[in-house]
């Protein structure tokens, strides 16, 4: 029996992994003088209403400690684990990983793997795993499964306002100035690991925008879709709802989920992302 490790950024609820048999290890928020542990500690909802007043928030990876104690309790009771991370682009949480397995000398029964993600893209790699692992696969055809995810999704994502883009410094305040301005938002598409703007178009256009590029992309093969937002905004989360199901999107399966506390830290309330994959992918 083999288990699915990933980390908090795959932004599935904890009793939502565990119903799908995933072991998440935290990462951490640290807001309000207090270091919390991802959607354990501290709820999506709560950052941004911290976030909207003014607060600060910053993040820390998954502790090599923290892998290890996971990794000693499911090796007791499974035959080995593929951890799979968020990029090390983005974090050190998949280098502690590796550190902990070679800690504990089990690297030929730990498998880690960075996936080049975050958060909707890294939950659909660790689910592809999961369900092959669950139909008896193996860690090899495990790995094979997140190769396919990682080769044929497609997510993008942007966001309402560029103050917090400017707060964790990956934008000046003459550029959040100008953005707003012109009323633009970039489109952002992970890119070798790393979160990189592919384009900038109207806030109101946005959305439209990347369909129409998920709709180029895939045409009318059928996909998975899923809805990725910072925040419990119903009326905001039924529009984009309301947007897939208009789209030219053969959507034959459909997924909503939060982005967390970690990832919403960086962005800020009210991002939101769209992400198709091939169903058989």
């Amino acid at each position: 029996m083999l288990a699915v490790v990933t980390d908090s950024t795959c932004d599935l609820a904890p009793e939502t992994a565990r119903q799908l048999g995933l072991h998440v290890v935290p990462l951490r928020v640290l807001m309000g003088g207090r270091s919390l542990l991802d959607w354990q500690d501290v709820d999506p909802d709560a950052v941004y209403e911290h976030q909207r007043s003014g607060g600060q928030v910053s993040t820390e990876p998954a502790t090599q400690a923290a892998f290890e104690r996971a990794y000693r309790d499911l090796l007791a009771t499974h035959d080995g684990v593929l951890s799979l991370h968020i990029s090390g682009h983005l974090s050190a949480t998949a280098a502690h990983a590796r550190q902990a397995a070679q800690a504990l000398g089990a690297g030929n029964r730990i498998q880690v793997l960075d996936s080049g993600f975050a958060s909707l893209p890294l939950a659909e790699a660790a689910l592809a795993a999961r369900e092959v692992i669950g139909r008896g696969g193996d860690l090899a055809a495990a790995q094979q499964a997140v190769a396919r995810v990682q080769s044929g999704l497609m997510a993008e994502f942007t966001v309402p306002t560029l103050e917090y883009l400017r707060r964790g410094g990956r934008l000046s305040r003459t550029q959040e100035f100008i953005g707003n301005m012109l009323g633009v938002r970039p489109v952002l598409r992970f890119d070798a690991g790393r979160l990189k703007a592919v384009r900038r178009v109207r806030a109101a256009q946005a959305t439209g925008d990347i369909l129409a590029q998920l709709e180029a992309h895939f045409g009318r093969e059928p996909v998975a879709v899923t809805i990725g937002h910072a925040g419990r905004d119903a009326a905001r989360i039924a529009e984009l709802r309301s947007a897939v199901q208009a789209s030219g999107l053969n959507v034959a399966r459909g997924r909503l989920q939060l982005l967390g506390p970690v990832i919403g830290a960086h962005v800020g309330p009210g991002t939101y992302g769209l992400m198709a994959r091939p169903l058989l992918a």
